[in-house]
């Protein structure tokens, strides 16, 4: 069974920093998505950005040059770490994961999901 554990979210002052870390375990760690989602308040769940397993990355135009997805195959964990945050960044944050295929950022394509970790970015 997939299992995806995020941690590291918090509250912070529009401008400043934090990472958000995805544990994994369950896994088949070859040939596969790993991906942020969020969801503000009464909004869908947008993809924010995903990294695949050999390590090409996709963003969502609404977080390029501030965030930076990666992982560490060894640990087993992805990591996305945000700068510049802005209010609009607010939300709760997901991992999601998905076997193959090409890149996406629809939550549709994603098969297993995390508990998500919430981020608050103050005016």
């Amino acid at each position: 069974q997939v299992d995806l554990v995020e941690s590291g979210g918090g509250s912070v002052q529009a401008g400043g920093s934090l990472g958000l870390s995805c544990a994994a375990s369950g896994f088949i760690y070859d040939n596969y998505w790993m991906a942020w989602f969020r969801q503000a308040p009464g909004k869908e769940r947008e993809g924010v950005a995903t990294i695949f397993s050999e390590g090409h990355r996709v963003y969502a135009d609404s977080v390029k040059g501030r965030f930076t997805i990666f992982q560490d195959s060894a640990k087993h964990t992805m990591y996305l770490q945000m700068n510049s945050l802005k209010p609009e960044d607010t939300g709760m944050y997901y991992c999601a994961t998905k076997y193959g295929g090409i890149w996406s950022l629809a939550k549709t394509q994603y098969t297993y999901w995390g508990q998500g970790t919430q981020v608050t970015v103050s005016s």
